[in-house]
This record gives C-alpha cells, structure tokens and sequence, in this order.
C-alpha cells in the first residue's frame, strides 16, 4: 500500500460542564461527546524523500510544524523510526476553530491512516495513547461514537448510541479564542451546570427527546454575551423546529437536533437566507465505530 484515504469527522457536544480549574492550568471537564456525518477528507502517500509534505484545499491553513497533520505524522516518524516520508493532501470542510474538533480529527485520521499504510497493526488503544500528547480530544476522534469524556477530555466511556436524527450546523462569521474562554469562565457556587446525568440516561433509554431536553453547555455563559450572534443563531433552529440548539465546544459553532428530515431542510434554507451564519450544512448522527 503507498497511499490511503481518510475520513475525519467532526464532533459536536451534547453536554458540556467543567466542574473545575485544576492546578495545571487546564479545566477539569465532564461532556458527552458525538460524531457527526460531517468529514474533511484526507489523502495520505508514502514518498521516497523523508520529511512531510502538505497541501491542503484553503490557502489560510498551515502546512507547517503548526498544524496538527504535521504534528501526527512527525510523531509517527518518530516513534516507529519511518525511514519514508509523507505527503498529506487536506480537503477541509469542517469549520476552521469551530469547536468541532476538526484539527483533532485530522490529526486523527494521519495517525490511523500511517498506521495502515505503513502496517504498523498498532491497535486503536495504543493510537489514542500516541494521540493524547497531540491533543485531548485527538484520543476520542480516534474513537468515535457517543462517549463520555472526562479529566481534561482524554478519560473516554463509550455510552449508548445517540438515536440518529438530522443535524443542523451553522457557524457565524466570527473567531472564538478557546483561551479567551477559559480565561472569562467563572465558576463559582452560583454556577448552573448542566445535568449530564441525565442525558446519561436518556441515552440509555434510546430517548432523542430526552438528551436534547438536557443538552447545555456551560461555556455559552461566556460566548453568548461576547458574540450575541450565537443565541440569535440558536433561536432561529428553535423557531424553525429543532428540538433543541446549542453551541459546540468553545464555539461559534451552533448545532440543532431535528426529529424530521423535511422540517431540517426547511431550516437549513432559512437559516442560509437569515446570513447570521457563514457556513450551513444539514448533516446526521454518526454511530459506527471504527474497529
């Protein structure tokens, strides 16, 4: 084999809580995470040159040492000592720092598709091992599915699928700086977190109706007020029939949950007439794990 392609898939947040700042700096954190048919494609090719090569479908993006493709495959290089080099091509099409893991997940994909096409038969736990010192969620990109994270996301429980439905992604035309976010986050005794034990269960029961009732995310407490376009975002998936909305991660990315594939639709044309949101797209829930 001297080159592969790869899906990498976005993530969303059904449930996101921090419960605490931790000594180090990060936040302790309790999320139900959830793949989605949403995929940046890549494709990966042995070179005779050593060294890593990549060109990717957006100009701004990089292809240097900054980018998490380049990160994972220098740690595949040298881990497994790989005399060959790489070339990475990148069809983005996850919103850029969207909080949709779309970097995590790249880097994801380059770890499992190095590990195909130089048949290295590391198994998937060994992968998200390798992927943690690249980034917490890397690890859970490599999973897949519906799961629970915890620590700073990188302690991983495979739940009960979340029944699929459609889901809607809109993201605004604006930057959200993770560390802005953290740095603004106040958590004190007044904090109202969102009730992760019951999305749990709801899950357990198969209930759609019961895990969008629970859905929160405690970091809108802090988006919300700088970039009021995310509430007015979500307020129009509400109106238009999702049956609950919510920003993702540390945003700006705003998805719904729809019972019914035809009111979806109709929501995803308004919302692409309301041009609160730069990138639209009507996706789905993704439940098959990879092996």
């Amino acid at each position: 084999m001297n080159e592969i392609k790869v899906k990498a898939l976005a993530k969303v947040n059904l449930g996101l809580d921090i419960l605490r700042k931790r000594e180090d700096g990060y936040h302790d954190v309790r999320m139900i995470m959830q793949t989605i048919h949403l995929y940046d494609q890549l494709e990966i090719k042995k070179t005779n040159e050593p060294g890593i090569h990549i060109t990717a479908n957006l100009d701004f993006l990089p292809t240097d040492e900054n980018n998490l493709i380049y990160k994972a495959a220098k740690l595949m290089q040298d881990t497994y000592r790989l005399e060959q080099g790489v070339d990475v091509n990148l069809q983005k099409h996850i919103p850029v720092a969207a909080g949709m893991a779309g970097g995590s997940t790249d880097a994801a994909a380059v770890l499992y598709g190095m590990n195909e096409l130089f048949a290295l038969k590391l198994k998937r736990k060994k992968l998200m091992e390798l992927g943690v010192s690249i980034g917490a969620d890397v690890p859970y990109c490599l999973m897949r599915g519906t799961a629970l994270a915890e620590g700073i996301g990188e302690q991983l429980k495979s739940l009960p699928p979340m029944p699929k439905c459609p889901v809607l992604i809109a993201k605004p035309a604006v930057s959200v700086s993770t560390k802005f976010v953290y740095e603004h986050l106040k958590l004190d005794e007044n904090t109202v977190h969102p009730d992760i034990d019951a999305q749990l269960a709801a899950l357990s029961k198969g209930d759609l109706k019961g895990v969008a009732a629970h859905m929160g995310n405690l970091l809108e407490t802090v988006t919300i007020p700088a970039y009021p376009v995310i509430d007015e975002i979500k307020r129009c998936m509400l109106e238009n029939g999702a049956i609950n909305a919510m920003m993702s991660g540390s945003g700006p990315t705003v998805f719904g949950l729809f019972e019914d594939e035809g009111i979806a639709k109709k929501a995803l044309e308004t919302m692409r007439e309301t041009g609160l949101a730069k990138q639209v797209y009507l996706t789905s829930i993704y439940n098959n794990r990879r092996a």
